[in-house]
């Protein structure tokens, strides 16, 4: 359990407050990588600020870059999990590089546009018709971003085979998520009086 930036659970008893809805964390599931894998589609046709003629050649461009970033604070946040994460996140750069060499920006640009705006609106619905609480983002953009992928990870492998970073991290994240969504509900009974 780390402090500060590699506080896990902090990070993620904030988002967790913001998910509790199981109609709405569905929707995340579906659609919070897709996000990532298309917004390196995009950071693909960024300038590379060093090409590495290894493996046939590639760029380091701000697709590698943020890919690298999310998975070592990933691998910070857990080994295990954080580990797994940065082979998805990896597995992410592959593919969006392969499509987006594909497509070229002219066709890239489109279908990046029509995901993210699918993934985007089916997470705003899932925030005000099923949650019923405004995006984490809207509090703290950063961290939504930076968390969300890790969130959905870490949540699934919970579920289906009830991975704990640590023992207590469940129940000590879970207490954090009810007191915060508690104080969340009585400001806003107190601005509907």
């Amino acid at each position: 359990m780390g402090k500060g930036l590699l506080d896990l659970e902090k990070h993620f008893s904030f988002y967790g407050a913001y998910h509790s809805n199981p109609v709405n964390v569905l929707i995340h599931t579906l659609f919070v990588w897709p996000i990532f894998f298309t917004s390196l589609i995009l950071f693909y046709f960024t300038p590379p600020f060093l090409h590495i003629p290894v493996f046939g050649g590639f760029d380091l461009n701000f697709a590698f870059i943020s890919v690298v970033f999310y998975s070592l604070f990933y691998i910070a946040l857990d080994k295990k999990a954080g580990s797994l994460a940065a082979l998805l996140c990896f597995l992410c750069w592959f593919g969006s590089q392969a499509l987006a060499a594909a497509l070229s920006f002219s066709l890239a640009w489109k279908v990046v546009l029509a995901a993210q705006l699918i993934c985007w609106i089916g997470q705003f619905i899932g925030h005000g018709v099923f949650e019923k609480r405004a995006p984490a983002l809207l509090d703290n953009l950063s961290q939504a971003f930076l968390m969300a992928p890790f969130f959905v990870l870490l949540e699934a492998l919970e579920s289906s085979i009830g991975y704990e970073p640590y023992p207590g991290f469940k129940a000590s994240v879970h207490a954090k998520i009810e007191a915060d969504r508690k104080e969340w509900q009585n400001r806003k009974q107190k601005k509907s009086y």
